[in-house]
């Protein structure tokens, strides 16, 4: 699983990126929404982990932009915004979850893993070919 970090706390983004690759994903950081957003719009990440508060665009224009190109690929916010009145807002945007900081790193993974075997799930059989013990 390819995953996209974009946070402006680059000590925060840094620890993120750390720990998913210890945890076997490949994760790439942007620390500002510009960059963020063009990369998010490459379409090769299978997950966005996105703050709200960045420069120059703030994550939730990202993540209006993203939705507005079809990119469907699943976005943790993860934002110290914690009213629900953010979080409903966040979610409406096209959020599939929502994390406030300070956050367990576990909480996060397991929100990772579940989005992770939703994913999965929604692979189809259609085209699949078998011969012995051997599927494509």
């Amino acid at each position: 699983m390819k995953i996209l970090v974009i946070e402006d706390e680059e000590a925060i983004a840094d620890a993120l990126i750390h720990m998913l690759i210890k945890n076997k994903y490949l994760a790439d950081a942007c620390y500002d929404g510009e960059s963020g957003l063009d990369n998010a719009l490459t379409g090769i990440y299978d997950l966005i982990i996105l703050d709200i508060m960045l420069p120059k665009i703030n994550g939730l224009d990202v993540l209006k932009q993203i939705r507005n190109q079809h990119i469907n690929c699943p976005v943790i916010l993860l934002t110290a915004k914690d009213e629900i009145s953010d979080k409903v807002t966040g979610l409406d945007y096209g959020a599939d979850d929502y994390i406030t900081k300070p956050f367990a790193i576990d909480e996060l993974l397991a929100r990772i893993r579940s989005i992770q075997r939703r994913m999965n799930n929604n692979i189809t059989n259609e085209n699949i070919i078998k011969f012995s013990d051997i599927s494509l």
